[in-house]
């Protein structure tokens, strides 16, 4: 079985997000923790996909749909994965779809997950 985080085209570490994004690494430590940029270890380090910064920003839409998914029960490496996983509601993933703009059709996708 592939891992769904397979999905994501380029990883990035917090000193190189640090770098594009103008910020010391400590905001963007602390941006993580506020859902505003999402991170994961890989291979031992805290890894970020390079796709949720767009234009020199985080993705608006995120730290809302972090919220949702984890107050809906989701651990934060659950709703890390459910972010990369295929849904056939949308179709795709979520991810694709915040990236296009369609944050409250992910939002009440993520919503069904507290029912």
């Amino acid at each position: 079985m592939t891992d769904v985080l397979d999905q994501v085209k380029s990883w990035i570490s917090v000193p190189e997000a640090a770098e594009l994004l103008g910020e010391p690494a400590g905001r963007i430590r602390r941006w993580i923790e506020e859902h505003h940029l999402i991170a994961i270890k890989r291979d031992g380090v805290l890894m970020i996909p390079a796709e949720i910064i767009v234009d020199k920003e985080p993705l608006p839409s995120l730290p809302g749909t972090m919220i949702v998914l984890l107050d809906s029960g989701l651990s934060y490496e659950s709703a890390f994965k459910w972010l990369y996983t295929f849904d056939e509601s949308l179709p795709g993933t979520p991810m694709e779809f915040l990236l296009k703009g369609h944050k409250s059709a992910v939002r009440r996708l993520a919503m069904l997950l507290a029912l």
